[in-house]
Formats: structure tokens, sequence, C-alpha cells
């Protein structure tokens, strides 16, 4: 055991060396980091050396005990959030440190409470960690500021009642407590002065970890920290920039695979993952309330608007699916593949070279898988799907209106207003202004930049985008021109191999080029993006835009116009294009009079329009989700490997943080983008692809997951902000869903071949009994082969004397010979007549819904107004009884005070 009175010395020198070093802590939280840094260094006797090395041993202890503390080092007072920077050894060092020392000393005349980790106790041993605390009077009064709405009675407004069929969705949804963590409350904005009229259980819990962050960011991006070239310069998005500060993030409230241990505070980053990031809970409902709680209103409103659209997409699913299988099952009784599939119909026709030279005749059942697989995407249904779709674009936005407006009210964004982060100004634009203006708002003099010196920078920004522009349509035509090449290139290879023969029946060299083309086409699209992305936030930073609401919104406009062209213009020219001017034998139109112009499938060129979505769609789709799940992981994982230089030291809580990927003020622009461009997808050209809904409905099911999980594991927690609605995307949305109208109806009538089948059927058909036998043999014009210019035909000689080809033109013994019949006309009539009557249908019941469908229900209504009465009576009655307390305590003073002059009176005339 050991002699007691030296068990009883070492304890007691322990408890020294013990307040020793709660004193070094102390004092680390009013140093800078260099002061810091000396006091720990700081040993004048080598007879200390033992001291320091307990007291490194005792510090060290401490700190393992908490790694995973979201607290300062005295356990009671919570981080809200975390400056970070490395030493800088260039020539800006010194004013960096200057910087930084104005900015923490202002920081704390705020009322924020500031302690510094040295760079010794960091895990790579350079960067140093600036934790900030808002203590109580802080949050009270900048909640204030910001109008942030708090409890202040259990609402007792009843939920709605119980669903018809509730316990068939049982599956899908979450536990209560994870779905609602909270109860509904009546709220009314925070006000210092009535705080005994709020709901305050426990001041350390009362705000939000999200209205934390969100207030302490609001100082730190307003805080000065000096004044340069004359001016003064402050917030902390400028000293990121420059480098001052390498990072500035709110702490996750722990590891995301464990919940917390006491003393910290409910972990909901665990929750979260638990009831939301995983992929094994694709098919459960979100904790939309859980996602406002922890990461603000602005993510929380795309995560609802995302899983709504999810939503809205399964009802368009089954009934694109329900037509996909109609074409499936009525395949074999379609006439017009009968027809071209019999050897005796379509391997008697004899089709007119589709290349000059190179390309030979061909029978026309050669393309019989093909106008199979045509009948899926191009039958009765197409017609009802596209008008279904019209319907269902208007269904989806009007009952978004209605999501929205309720969100707002669950959400307290019902007096809304825009968050004063996006209306700051952008420090490089008051860097670039040489001028200043009163504001007529705030009657302050702020820096301004008239328009003339603006206007150099718009015309490169408009001509960069034009060039951009124009550089899409040139890489389209390129691969158009690739398309033209390759073609007689596949059909003369494949025709001269003998091993090719099998797959010939299936494999054709229009198939065989349309999938090569969309593959390539594919990859040109995703190098432009990749490039174009770098170069539209260059251009809309050299715009200068005075707020970061202006930035944003620059930013979108330019990059939805590129993607729009990028993504949809390949489509647009196989649905509206391709095959529309392409002559005849003996006169074909060339482009850049070298190659032929491309013709459609006999069949016509919807199936060309599929595969082209099906590729462009779906790989967009999977490369997408691929690089938002590896990209982080990777860059995540390398970062900590840089940063694991000593694994004895503490991976503290804020450290492990650090080394997580930036989420960055335009991570939801993205999402939103991608989400967008799939809408239009699926709205602009479904008409070709029933499937379409179907495959974006997947997409969302996965991408829901992958974005949750992205967020809660491998990004840094953003700083909360507030928003009422997706903003601008909705705007973009509205207009999609009007040109889908003209599209589908241009694609039914001009891509499909529905419309000459309608003609055929009722006009030109002389079968009773089968009215489209025939078509086919109708739907073809027949050119002499003796009038082929000799330059343009095969050259192998055939005995055929006509050849066949896909247009209404005379034949060739008639006076008009070649010119367009009346039949011609009569299509054409029937397709405009078609598209003037679809959009009349749609855009009248799109109408009728807008109209019956109000943008906030009823129910909601009746809420908000249930609120605002309760609201006003919870003030009335705190108003009124504070007033009579005062009353009461005035009233006993005036009544002590007349006692005591009628005691002084009582007094003088007993003296008397």
């Amino acid at each position: 055991m050991g002699d007691p009175n030296v068990l009883e010395m070492v304890q007691e020198e322990e408890r020294r060396v013990s307040r020793e070093a709660d004193y070094i802590f102390e004092m680390n939280e009013s140093l800078s980091s260099r002061e810091t840094s000396f006091l720990i260094k700081e040993e004048p006797t080598p007879a200390k050396r033992y001291n320091l090395f307990l007291r490194r041993r005792l510090m060290f202890q401490k700190d393992k005990q908490s790694k995973d503390s979201i607290f300062f080092r005295d356990g009671i007072r919570q981080i809200d959030f975390v400056l970070s920077y490395v030493d800088d050894v260039k020539k800006e060092a010194e004013l960096k440190a200057e910087r930084r020392k104005e900015f923490e000393q202002n920081l704390r005349k705020t009322g924020l409470e500031l302690e510094i980790e040295d760079k010794m106790n960091s895990e790579d041993g350079r960067t140093y960690f600036v934790k900030i605390h808002a203590p109580w009077e802080v949050l009270v009064t900048y909640a204030e500021v910001l109008g942030i709405k708090m409890p202040i009675k259990e609402s007792d407004i009843p939920q709605p009642e119980n669903i018809p069929f509730r316990f068939l969705l049982g599956p899908l949804k979450l536990a209560r407590n994870v779905k609602h963590p909270h109860p509904e409350y009546f709220t009314a904005q925070f006000t210092r002065h009535r705080q005994e009229l709020f709901l305050i259980d426990d001041q350390s819990s009362f705000f939000p970890s999200s209205a934390r962050n969100r207030i302490v960011y609001y100082i730190l991006s307003r805080c000065p920290f000096g004044i340069e070239d004359g001016k003064k310069r402050f917030g902390i998005e400028r000293l990121l920039t420059s480098h001052t500060y390498s990072s500035a993030y709110p702490l996750h409230d722990g590891q995301y695979w464990k919940p917390s241990e006491p003393p910290n505070p409910v972990n909901e980053r665990y929750i979260l993952f638990q009831n939301w990031a995983r992929f094994s809970y694709f098919y459960k409902e979100q904790p939309l309330d859980l996602i406002r709680n922890y990461y603000g209103e602005k993510i929380g409103m795309y995560f609802v608007f995302l899983g709504f659209y999810t939503e809205m997409l399964f009802l368009a699913a089954v009934v694109g699916l329900t037509c996909f299988i109609y074409g499936l099952l009525s395949m074999q009784s379609n006439t017009s593949s009968t027809e071209i599939c019999d050897p005796q119909i379509g391997g008697q026709i004899i089709m007119c070279p589709l290349c000059d030279v190179t390309c030979d005749y061909w029978r026309l059942n050669s393309t019989c898988l093909a106008s199979k697989i045509s009948h899926l995407f191009d039958n009765e249904s197409t017609v009802f799907f596209a008008i279904f779709m019209g319907i269902w674009v208007t269904l989806f936005l009007e009952f978004w209106k209605q999501r929205q407006a309720r969100l707002e009210y669950e959400w307290d964004l019902v007096d809304f207003e825009e968050e004063q982060q996006q209306l700051q100004l952008r420090p490089e634009f008051e860097a670039m202004c040489k001028q200043r203006k009163m504001n007529p708002v705030t009657k302050e003099m702020e820096p301004y930049m008239p328009l003339y010196s603006r206007i150099p920078w718009y015309f490169l920004s408009g001509a960069t985008v034009t060039l951009w522009m124009s550089l899409v349509i040139a890489c389209m035509v390129a691969v158009i021109v690739y398309r033209l090449s390759v073609f007689a290139t596949f059909s003369s290879f494949m025709e001269s191999e003998a091993s090719l023969k099998h797959v010939k029946s299936f494999l054709t060299p229009q198939l065989t080029t349309a999938l090569t083309g969309s593959c390539l086409n594919f990859i040109v699209i995703l190098i432009l993006n990749f490039f174009y992305e770098k170069i539209s936030a260059w251009i809309t930073k050299m715009e200068i835009p005075r707020t970061y609401q202006e930035y944003e919104s620059s930013l979108t406009l330019k990059m939805f116009m590129f993607q729009f062209v990028n993504f949809y213009s390949s489509c647009f020219y196989v649905a509206f294009f391709k095959g529309k001017f392409v002559g005849y034998p003996g006169k074909y139109t060339y482009l850049f009079n070298v190659w032929r112009s491309e013709e459609c499938d006999p069949g016509g060129c919807l199936v060309e329009l599929t595969t082209q979505l099906t590729i462009i769609m779906t790989g967009k789709q999977i490369f997408g989700n691929i690089k938002e799940a590896i990209y982080p992981l990777v860059l995540n994982w390398w970062r900590r490997r840089k940063a694991r230089t000593n694994c004895e030291k503490l991976y503290s809580r804020w450290e492990q943080d650090h080394d997580l990927e930036t989420f960055g003020s335009l991570g939801l622009f993205y999402e939103y983008l991608e989400t967008v461009i799939q809408f239009g997808f699926v709205t602009l050209f479904v008409a070709s692809f029933p499937l379409a809904p179907l495959l974006a409905l997947l997409n969302n099911i996965i991408e829901i997951r992958v974005d949750a999980w992205k967020l809660t594991t491998q990004y840094r927690r953003p700083v909360a902000a507030k928003a009422h609605s997706i903003g601008v995307w909705q705007d973009i949305l509205y207009g999609m869903a009007v040109i889908s109208v003209a599209t589908n109806a241009f694609i039914v009538a001009f891509t499909s071949d529905m419309i000459p089948r309608l003609v055929y059927y009722y006009a030109y058909s002389r079968n009773a009994s089968e009215p489209l036998k025939g078509y086919i043999n109708n739907s073809l014009s027949t050119f002499l082969i003796a009038d082929i210019p000799d330059h343009t035909a095969p050259v192998e000689k055939r005995d055929f004397t006509t050849c066949r080809y896909r247009d209404y033109r005379y034949p060739p013994d008639h006076d008009q010979k070649y010119f367009h019949n009346m039949q011609f006309w009569h299509v054409l009539a029937a397709k405009m007549t078609f598209i003037i009557v679809m959009e009349h249908i749609v855009f009248l019941v799109k109408f009728l819904l807008a109209w019956m469908i109000p943008d906030v229900p009823k129910d909601v209504l009746e809420r908000i107004k249930r609120e605002k009465l309760m609201t006003i009576k919870i003030l009335h009655d705190f108003e009124l009884k504070k007033l009579k307390e005062n009353l009461i305590v005035g009233s006993n003073e005036f009544a002590k005070e007349v006692m005591i002059q009628e005691n002084k009176a009582q007094l003088a005339k007993s003296t008397i």
C-alpha cells in the first residue's frame, strides 16, 4: 500500500496542480491565441518541468473525457459557433492577426463569450479554434431584433381528423415523437421586456440550436474588424474571403452514429440519421419538423418541396406505367407493325437508300423490331397521357401552393420578411464602390455604384452566356454531323459483316447511330456543364451584384438558361427538326452542302426521341447521385487522412466538424437546379416517354436519402436561415408548365405517328372491318430509281425500278410528280387543328383548376385567425395583469405616503 502521509501529500499536490490547470483554462478564455501559447510554454525554472508535464496530462485527461462535448471547458456554456484559422507566414500575417484581434475584441463587446484552443491542442498542430458562446442576454436581445417567434401557450386547435384508410399508411409513418418532437404552440415575436409571457422552462434550451447559430451568425456578419483604406470593414464573410479565418461553422450536436452522453443535450443529428438518412427508410415519410429545427426553414423547405414533388410523381408514374403496359399488351395486335413485319407486305417494300453512294436499298421489314418498340410509346394512350400530364402539372403547382401556405403557418412564417443576410451588402460590392449614397429607408450612407459603371460588365456577362449557349448549339450540330457521317459507316459495315447477321434484326444502323450519338451527346453535356459552372460563377461576380440575393438571382438565371439549352437542345432537335426538312430522293437537303439531312424511321422519330430522353435523363440522375455521394466522402477521407498527424491528441467535436465538407451558400441552389431540370424532362417531353415520371420517382426516392445522408454525415452543419417559399424556382416551374403544354402537343402532332394514322382511319381507309389495314403502304411515296442522280445513287446496280420513301407526294407517273399531294395538306391541317384544340382544352382545365383550388386552405386560414386572436388576447391579459400589479404597488405606496403625512400632522398637533 505505501505510506499514508506520502499518499496524502501526492493527493494534495494533484489538487494544487488541478487548481493551476483550472486557472490556465480561465486565462485562456481572456487571452489571444498567441498569449495562450506563450502561457503554456512559459516555465521559468527547470524545477517546474514535472508540474508542466502533470498539468498537460491533467488537461489531456479532462478533454479526453469530453471528446464529443459541445461545451466550453467549464461544461456549462454551450458552443454556438466555431471559427478556425492557421498562422500565416506570408507578408499579410501581421495584418490578419490584427484583424482577428480587433474582430474578437468587438465580438466580446457585443456580449459573446470566446474560448480559444491553441494550435498545440489541435490534431494537425497548425489550426487555432475560436469557440463562441451566446449568453442569455445576447440571445434575448437579438431574438427581438430578428423577430424570432417563440411559444407563449400550447395550442388548443385540434389536429385534423383521421384520414380515411389511415391504417394502410401505417408502415410509411414515423414515430410521433420523431415526426412531431415538440407540441404545437401559439407563438409571438420574442420581446425581452415580456420574458414572463413566454414558456421558458430552461434558459439553456429555450432557443433551439438552429436559432442560436442564426443569432451568432447575424452578429458575426455585422461585427467590424477595423478601418482600411478609410472605410469601415466588417463581417465574417469578408474575413473568410481574405483567408483571415479559414472557416466559420456551427457545431453538429454530436456523432451521427451514436446518441449523446450526458451532459450533452439530445443528439438531434443521431435521430435524423436513424430516421431519415438511412437508405433502409426509403419508404418512410420525412421528419420535417426535426429537419426544420436542426437545419432551419430554408433547408427544411427544400426537403418539403422534394418530398411533395415525389409524392405527386407517384400518380403520374402509375398513369404512365399503365399507358406503357397498354402499349405492351397491344403490341402484337398493332396493324402497322404487323404489316411492317409481314414478309408479304413489309418484306416486299423496297426502301430508298438512307445515305448517298455507300448505302444500299433495303427492305421495310428490317425495321420490324423498331416498329414494335415504337408502338410501346406511340399508341392511342399517348394523347391521353399528354393531356393528363398537362393537368397533372397544374394540380402539382396548385397543391404545392397550398402545402406551402400550410407550412408557413406551421413554421411561423406567416409574417415573414426577407432574411436580412440575403439583403446585406456583399463585401466585393463594397470594395469596388467609389461613391456613397444615402439609403432612403435607413437614412444611412451606403456604398453606391452608378449604372454606367456596371454596363460593361453586363455586356460581358451577356456576351459570355450567349457564347456558351452558341457553343452548346455548335456541339449539338457536331453530334449531328457525327451521326450523319457514322451512319453510312455502320450501314456498310453491318451489311458486309456476316458475323453480324443475327444482330442486324434488332441492332439496325439507325438504332446503333442513335444510341452512340445519344451517349456522345450526354458526355458533351456533362463536360460543358462542368466548365460553365465555373464560368457562370466568375461572370456573376464580375457583374458586382449589390446583395447576396441579387447574386443568387443572377446566377440562377444564367445557370438555368444554359442548362435548359444544354440538356434539352438535342431533344428539341429530334422532336421538332429531325426528318422534317429532308426533301425527297433526287432532291435531298444537305447540311453544309456535305451531309445529307437525317431521316426518321418509317415509324416516326418518337423512338429516337425516347432513346435520347432516356439516356440523358437516366445518365444525369445516376451520375448526379454518384457524384453527390462519392465526392464529399472521398474529400472528407482525404482531409482526415492528412489531418491525423498525431493520433494521441484529442479529436474534438469542433475538429471533427472542421474536417467535414462545407455545404456552402449555393448548396441548395444546385439541388433546386437539379430538381427543376428533372421536372423539365418529366413535363416537356413526357408524351414521348410515359415512363419518365416513374424514373424520376425512383430517382427522387434515392435522392432524398442521398441528400439526407450527405447533409447529416458528410457536411458541416449549415447556418440556419429562414425562407417562406422556394423563391424564384416557383416562377421557373410555372413557366415550364406552360411550355410543356405546347411541346407535348407538338410532339403528338409532328413527332408521333398518331395524327397521320387518324387521318387515314377516318378519310382514306377503304377497309371497314380493319380501318388501319394498308396504312403503311399509304404513308410511303414512290420514287423512280432512274431519277436518282448518278453522284448519289448506290454503287451496286439493282433490278428494281422504284423505291419507297416516307412522305406524301405524287408518284412518278403523275403530272405533278414528287410534289406534295392532297393527303399531305390534310394531315398538316389535322396536326395544326390538334395542337390548337389540345392547348385550349388543357389551358381551360388549368385555369379552372387554378380558380377552384384556393392558394390557402380554409382550415389554415381559420387556424391563422385563431392564433392571431389568441395571441392578441394573451398579450392583452399579460399587459392588463402587469398594469394592475403596477397600480396596486402604486396605490400601496400612495396610501403609505398619506399615512406618513397624517402621522406627521398628528405629531405636530401633539407637540403644540
